[in-house]
């Protein structure tokens, strides 16, 4: 059996078969960096980390990118609200996003672009679109997509042009020839930072959204290239509009889309608008990195994940007994080979190549742990080194392997678990020095609540502000 994917351009699991064999180029939208990362933010790093791992381990070389959009409306705003250069606001935020990527156990990727560093790629971009009327300029400055120029605009989330709404997330602009039209280019605005804009031949200004991945995605993988990924939120516009730009380009781009489903709590989407947003900094006071990402390997990865009062607490118990298992084994029969290249139990491999299913080989694990310890218990040193070996590499195709570097030493990974924790805390706690420096004391009191509520004690002091954990935590 080989590999398939729910492709959402087709709406069905087919078979993968990448443009070149034995070579894989995957895109990921990642961050748009304006605040701390949530538990929805990473649940596709670990989504596409496990399929990258994969298709590793299926003798494919990959090409992993993963962007960051480190300039927008909203990275703008905020930081003019902190007081801070937007820039710095922005890599204030991307360096937490990676401490977090970094506890769970996310493998950094092959390049990780940022959205600023690809502007005069951005520009040929647009001047390829308008030569083959695609693209249109409104007031100086702005450039926008002509989305009735591409006939089959829509065909990715499977809508028709005459029954949706807009595709875009902000007021409408008046210089659009119709409501539907996205902006490639937007006109810098007369209160915005001098340096967050670029001159081009339409005028001084900045880049759409939707613009910087598709350039981004030619840049570092081609004019083809096979998987384009990230959270069902971003099928539209943002996708849509991606894929539109990108075809009437020319350009072959992404041959297999695919999506997670979203995260819920009490049934409702993480959603920073309706406060029920986790921090990636409170869970991981509240579970070890290996636990939260069990969290978030368990559900497949196109179901919703709801996280309950009881996912934490069921998934450390579930950790334990398989660390348990191969600490009890390794000390009676030696920890094993290196496991990479080790042949792995069909079940689980049929399960995985279904559609990436994890739950499935989560369950091949949690079997072969049971068939270890029965033959510990009965002194078959045989049967327990084979069933070793197997919930290893089962293991190691998940990225939790126990006696991989990132978890093998317990004090090693306390400490890196540490020390992403205290770039996170000390993230919010320079949020909320901002929110104060900007009189914003609702915004000050919510961070320092929320990081009581994940057992981390803020005391203000002349030198500035000092965090420990809360007593009996």
């Amino acid at each position: 059996m080989t590999l398939s994917l729910h492709d959402s351009a087709t709406g069905t699991v087919r078979p993968f078969e990448p443009l070149k064999p034995g070579y894989v180029g995957i895109y990921q939208c990642g961050a748009t960096v304006q605040s701390a990362p949530h538990i929805g933010h990473l649940r596709p790093a670990v989504v596409f980390d496990v399929l990258r791992r994969w298709l590793e381990r299926s003798g494919n070389q990959v090409r992993f990118i993963r962007n960051v959009t480190d300039i927008d409306d909203k990275i703008l705003a905020k930081a003019a609200e902190a007081g801070q250069p937007w820039w710095a606001w922005a890599g204030h935020w991307e360096r937490a996003f990676t401490a977090a990527y970094d506890a769970l156990g996310v493998r950094a990727p092959t390049y990780e672009p940022r959205a600023t560093g690809v502007v005069p790629d951005m520009v040929e971009f647009i001047a390829r679109l308008m030569a083959r009327g695609h693209a249109y300029t409104g007031n100086p400055g702005n450039v926008y997509f002509d989305v009735r120029s591409y006939p089959d605009y829509g065909s990715l989330t499977h809508q028709r042009l005459a029954d949706l709404v807009s595709s875009e997330d902000e007021p409408e602009a008046q210089d659009k020839r119709d409501r539907h039209d996205f902006a490639l280019w937007k006109a810098a605005k007369v209160d915005e930072p001098p340096d967050a804009s670029w001159d081009t031949p339409w005028g001084r200004g900045r880049p759409g959204w939707h613009l910087e991945c598709s350039t981004m995605a030619l840049r570092y993988l081609g004019e083809d290239f096979d998987i384009h990924g990230g959270g069902i939120d971003l099928r539209f516009p943002h996708h849509e509009n991606e894929l539109a730009q990108s075809r009437a380009a020319g350009y072959g781009f992404a041959r297999y889309w695919v999506h997670n489903a979203f995260v819920t709590q009490a049934g409702v989407k993480m959603s920073k608008s309706l406060g029920n947003t986790l921090l990636a900094s409170e869970l991981l006071k509240q579970a070890e990195p290996m636990v939260l990402r069990y969290v978030l390997t368990a559900a497949h990865y196109r179901s919703t994940l709801e996280l309950s009062d009881s996912a934490l607490p069921e998934a450390a118990a579930a950790c334990e007994r398989i660390v348990g298992f191969v600490r009890r084994a390794g000390e009676r029969v030696g920890s094993g080979q290196p496991v990479e290249d080790l042949a792995l139990p069909a079940a689980f491999v049929a399960a995985m190549d279904d559609d990436l299913g994890t739950a499935g080989g989560l369950a091949q694990i949690h079997d072969a742990v049971r068939r270890g310890n029965t033959a510990l218990s009965d002194y078959q040193d045989e049967e327990a080194l084979t069933a070793l070996l197997e919930v290893r590499g089962m293991l190691a195709a998940l990225g939790m392997d126990p006696l991989a570097d990132t978890w093998a030493n317990p004090a090693e990974s306390s400490s890196r678990a540490e020390s992403a924790l205290g770039d996170l805390v000390e993230s919010q706690l320079e949020a909320r020095a901002a929110a104060r420096t900007a009189r914003d004391f609702a915004t000050a009191d919510a961070i320092r609540d929320r990081l009581a509520a994940a057992g981390i004690q803020v005391e203000d002091s002349p030198g500035g502000p000092r965090w420990e954990f809360a007593t009996g935590n």
